[in-house]
């Protein structure tokens, strides 16, 4: 089985171009991801243009493309809308095979951030509905960039997050209400008065020490103010 998926993956990088990018990123998004990803969000997250401020819908790829850019080694669930890896071993030799992709953690949770950081999410609206095409990306983004951030540090993370938490009123307030809101287990969109829920206690909550430590410097939040 080894083999045969060396084999692929160099027929993937083999088709070169926008193809080969496309698959090498799915496979890492779905071997690496927290939970399983829909469709939609997985053409989401290949469509996030780091360093751009834009989200562009115009670069979200097709999923019939996906599956073709991955030559066989995904599926799509269609009963449940999730993409997966065709086998479970495939899974424990990416795993394994540390040079297929490049910290793949730190690349993901600056993906999450770039997503969280655009315009795009700073226009949506208070109370955007749950199953709206417009917000597909942003509870996984909201929910698991610090997990990612966490097991692969970087100063591309740090600096992202750092962002995303001085925005007054915009995107890393509404991410940090969408966490909250699962944390404590209510419906998704469930806005209540037990904000602020700020940037210095989200980045102890998911135990980012350098970020925590940035903010600290930068004088942002009371160590001793308590939320809700």
């Amino acid at each position: 089985m080894g083999e045969a998926y060396r084999t692929t993956i160099e027929r993937i990088k083999a088709q070169g171009g926008s193809k080969s990018r496309l698959g090498i990123a799915a496979l890492m998004w779905i071997s690496h991801s927290e939970r399983p990803l829909t469709a939609d969000e997985l053409c989401h997250a290949l469509a996030v243009e780091l360093g751009s401020k834009d989200f562009n819908a115009g670069n979200l790829p097709s999923i019939s493309t996906l599956v073709s850019s991955c030559q066989g080694l995904i599926s799509l669930d269609k009963e449940a809308s999730v993409v997966r890896l065709i086998h479970f071993t495939l899974k424990e030799y990416l795993s394994t095979h540390h040079d297929i992709f490049n910290r793949p953690h730190a690349v993901m949770a600056e993906i999450c951030l770039t997503y969280l950081n655009s315009n795009h999410v700073r226009a949506l609206s208070p109370k955007p509905s749950s199953n709206s095409l417009e917000t597909t990306f942003l509870e996984y983004c909201s929910l698991y960039w610090g997990v990612h951030a966490k097991k692969e540090p970087s100063h591309g993370v740090k600096s992202l997050a750092l962002e995303l938490f001085q925005e007054s009123g915009g995107p890393g307030h509404r991410a940090t209400e969408l966490l909250v809101n699962r944390a404590l287990g209510w419906d998704n969109w469930h806005f209540g008065p037990y904000l602020p829920f700020d940037g210095l206690h989200c980045a102890s909550f998911f135990g980012l020490v350098e970020v925590v430590a940035a903010l600290v410097e930068m004088g942002h939040g009371d160590l001793n103010e308590g939320d809700f």
